[in-house]
């Protein structure tokens, strides 16, 4: 499993969301890998190389 996947599932069940539930006909995991690429921009060089597709945000100097 991906680890955008495996995050976004942690977040659902997190959550107390079934995870495989259909949500606007997708699986309910699938609506947090939004939140997901937010925090794995944030975390910029940190984040590894498998998981280097999701862009980088822009973080103002004080990180927000």
């Amino acid at each position: 499993m991906p680890p955008r996947e495996r995050a976004a599932r942690a977040l659902c069940r997190k959550n107390g969301l079934p995870e495989n539930t259909k949500f606007e006909g997708r699986p309910m995991w699938e609506s947090y890998l939004d939140t997901v690429d937010t925090v794995i921009a944030a975390l910029g060089d940190y984040a590894g190389p498998e998981i280097a597709i999701v862009p980088r945000l822009k973080l103002g100097p004080d990180g927000d």
